[in-house]
């Protein structure tokens, strides 16, 4: 309930740049580590591959991120186009000051202390 609350607030932060938070996120992996395959994206994001499948599709279909066929015919890496990367960096001072906002709502308990242990739940 609270993981679906917080993706709620930072998909309306993000909706003025046309992008979901699930989106930005894909988006900032590409900008950090380009040229990755849906299945190395679904391992790193911990994302079902099916939605990670559909929100590439709507990326790609807003031309925020581009894909090539291998040689193989098989992985097709993804990455950002030069508009994506464009609103990628547009939507980071939002992406910010929606943390630091989270970051204000969790005071007590410690944000880093509830952050740390959502991180260990996310290993197990």
């Amino acid at each position: 309930m609270a993981a679906r609350t917080v993706t709620r607030l930072a998909d309306r932060r993000l909706r003025p740049f046309g992008v979901t938070a699930a989106q930005f996120n894909i988006m900032g992996m590409l900008v950090s580590r380009p040229n990755r395959s849906i299945s190395e994206m679904a391992s790193e994001l911990a994302m079902e591959r099916t939605t990670l499948s559909r929100n590439l599709a709507l990326l790609e279909r807003k031309g925020l991120i581009a894909t090539e066929a291998t040689a193989e015919g098989k992985a097709r890496p993804f990455a950002l186009t030069e508009t994506g990367r464009a609103a990628f960096d547009k939507a980071v001072p939002e992406w910010r000051r929606s943390i630091a906002d989270l970051r204000l709502a969790l005071r007590d308990p410690n944000y880093e202390t509830v952050i740390n242990g959502l991180r260990t739940i996310a290993r197990l």
